[in-house]
């Protein structure tokens, strides 16, 4: 019975490169080619490309039913730009809107560092991605909690620094490929080209970013409790138990 009901609720597996083409590929190359007169026209190829990302990220909250504050973001995101497009406000808005996304959570971030809960452990430091009871078995044994919560806290102004790069390159990107008038067939175009270029230019970056602070969270943690990488992974690490 217990299983039946389990197996009811899907588990989530990233799927990166489904999310790259639905997301970014397929939207990009209908606005850049489809954006014509005498195919879809501006609006109409605004509404198909963002059709795509719009209505993946709520299949994808839909099916799994659980909240996901990030893709909910993206959403609205995803809404805005067919908003701005759509009712041919001042290319300016399209800039801060790809700003205030990473913007915004960059600053959730640190607000919540005067919290009982920092994002980080939200985001990274969480029982899906470590085994956090074992790491902080360790960490009481060898007396570490409060170097350890240093060392979390530093690894959190990082994180955020991310999302304010990310911030910082979307509205550069943004105002230096999208100058002509939004519903116009060369707007779809220049916000395809936008689209595609965010990925190596600023997505790569920060995931090497997002690495990097993982790493170091894994170098912090071994170093003060001693357990290896196997211990230290959510799945591995609980396997091992007795």
């Amino acid at each position: 019975m217990t299983a039946t009901t389990d197996s009811r609720t899907p588990t989530h597996k990233p799927r990166p490169l489904i999310d790259l083409v639905i997301s970014i590929l397929i939207p990009s190359l209908i606005l850049m080619k489809l954006s014509g007169e005498h195919r879809l026209g501006a609006d109409g190829a605004l509404i198909l490309a963002l059709a795509f990302p719009l209505g993946w990220g709520a299949f994808e909250l839909i099916k799994y039913r659980k909240f996901n504050f990030i893709a909910l973001l993206g959403l609205i995101s995803v809404a805005l730009t067919g908003g701005i497009g759509l009712l041919k406000l001042d290319t300016q808005w399209l800039a801060v809107k790809e700003a205030l996304i990473p913007g915004l959570i960059g600053i959730a971030v640190l607000v919540s560092t005067r919290t009982r809960y920092p994002l980080i452990r939200t985001l990274l430091f969480n029982k899906t991605v470590l085994n956090i009871d074992k790491i902080h078995a360790r960490l009481e044994q060898g007396g570490h909690v409060e170097h350890f919560e240093t060392r979390l806290m530093r690894a959190t102004y990082w994180l955020s620094g991310t999302f304010f790069f990310s911030s910082f390159m979307n509205y550069v990107l943004a105002k230096w490929i999208v100058v002509s008038p939004a519903g116009t067939e060369a707007f779809n175009d220049e916000l395809g080209r936008m689209t595609l270029l965010s990925y190596p230019m600023i997505a790569i970056p920060s995931m090497v970013m997002l690495m990097a602070i993982l790493y170091y969270l894994w170098k912090t943690i071994h170093g003060l409790t001693g357990l290896s990488l196997e211990e230290i992974m959510a799945n591995s690490g609980q396997e091992s138990q007795p």
